[in-house]
């Protein structure tokens, strides 16, 4: 396995692990993430958090044909959701596409997160 390969599928592991974590996090109360956290997030956040985990899990455990893929998609849509939110959502916080509540520290960690997930994607390497 090229080193390459074993680093994005690593990464892979680690967001998807991140991400279930954080959504499972937000259904406890805590100061990090939850509907009067730092974070803000209600359960459908916190249940799209903990989807998009798995779909990254499974990503790096089962996709054999293009994970590169699946990781710019997942990238570009967490990218874009906090861009569009910072930019439609007022400063308070808000309604994220008008199904989940989010803040402006939420959009930030989305744009964060978001280009984290879609350099992996772009700088991977699909020949595994």
């Amino acid at each position: 396995m090229v080193i390459w390969d074993y680093m994005m599928k690593t990464s892979t592991i680690i967001f998807g692990v991140i991400l279930v974590l954080l959504g499972f996090l937000g259904f406890v109360s805590n100061p990090l993430i939850g509907a009067d956290a730092l974070f803000v997030a209600d359960a459908v956040h916190n249940f799209i958090h903990i989807v998009f985990g798995v779909i990254l899990l499974a990503i790096a455990f089962w996709v054999k044909e293009k994970p590169l893929l699946w990781l710019k998609s997942i990238g570009a849509i967490v990218f874009l959701s906090g861009l569009i939110d910072i930019f439609f959502a007022s400063s308070t916080g808000g309604s994220l596409f008008g199904i989940a509540y989010t803040n402006r520290y939420s959009d930030w960690l989305h744009l964060i997160a978001g280009l984290a997930i879609l350099s992996v994607g772009i700088y991977g390497r699909d020949d595994a």
